[in-house]
This record gives structure tokens, sequence and C-alpha cells, in this order.
């Protein structure tokens, strides 16, 4: 239980970083590409392509905080969840939907058809190179399949110390 609970702040703050970093990178690129666009009327494809990549990375990574944090989107939300047995209830009714949400696509990630792991998402993505930037497109796929892990950790680390608290 408590070295789930330190994966899952080491990982907590690597993604809030890996995120904030991502954001900045973003706005960055974003800027050149105004910048090139009004000012030379030729701007460079690199910038368009890196902003789109570093909007995928900071949306996942920003998702396994919001995840971690209880900001991910629910149904509703009433105080009657917040205390008892159907606190349980409502929190295995969230770790189930999340595996059953998540589960699939992390698989596939690695899976391909039958069971090949060379016809998995990753797989597939790393024979392929990004248009302008020409870096192999696995450094950009491989956002989902950490994302859907840390959350799965956090996941983990928030069951257990809810077993832990209970026990007490």
């Amino acid at each position: 239980m408590f070295v789930l609970a330190k994966a899952s702040d080491a990982l907590d703050r690597i993604c809030r970083w890996g995120a904030l970093v991502a954001m900045v990178l973003m706005v960055v690129l974003i800027g050149v590409q105004v910048i090139a666009r009004y000012l030379w009327a030729d701007p460079p494809g690199w910038t368009e392509e890196g902003a789109r990549y570093s909007m995928v990375w900071a949306g996942l990574l920003g998702a396994t905080v919001s995840f971690r944090m209880g900001f991910d989107p629910v149904l509703a939300k009433f105080k009657i969840f917040d205390r008892g047995a159907l606190r349980v209830t409502a929190a295995t009714l969230r770790a189930v939907a999340t595996v059953l949400f998540l589960g699939p696509i992390w698989f596939f990630c690695l899976f391909g058809p039958g069971y090949d792991l060379s016809r998995g998402y990753i797989a597939r993505s790393a024979a392929r190179s990004a248009e302008a930037i020409g870096v192999p497109m696995v450094w950009f796929t491989i956002a989902l399949p950490i994302a859907i892990t840390v959350i799965f950790i956090h996941l983990l680390a928030d069951i257990a110390g809810r077993k832990t608290a209970e026990a007490k």
C-alpha cells in the first residue's frame, strides 16, 4: 500500500511537470508559427506538428493529474456518496468504469490481432515517421499507454489507501 501511494505521488509530480512543459512548448511553437506566418508569410511546418504533439502529451499527462485529484468527469456528484457504504459503492463503480473504458485501449496499444506485439498500436507507430519533424511516431503515440498506466497506478493506490483507511 505504502509503495503504491509513493509511486502514485511520484508519478503525479512527473506528470504535472510533464504537462506543464508540454503546454509551454505548445504555446512557444504556436507563437513561432504565428510570428513566422505574419512576418515572413512562410511558417515552418514543424512548428504546427510540434505544437500538435505537445498538445497530445499535455492533454494525456493532464488527464492523469485530473484523475488523481478526482476532477475527472462524472455524471453527478452527490454528498450522499461521500461516506459509508455508498462511498465504497461509488469508488467501486468508478474503478470498474475506468478499467472497462481504458483497459481495452491499453491492451490494443500493446497487442494487435492474434495477440501479436508487432501488430499493436505502438509497434505500428514505430514504423512511421512524423512528416515535418522526421521523428518516429512512437515518441508521440506512446503518450496514450503511458497515461493509461499512470491512471491505473493512481487507481490501485486509491483502492489500497481506502482499504487501509477502512481497516483502521
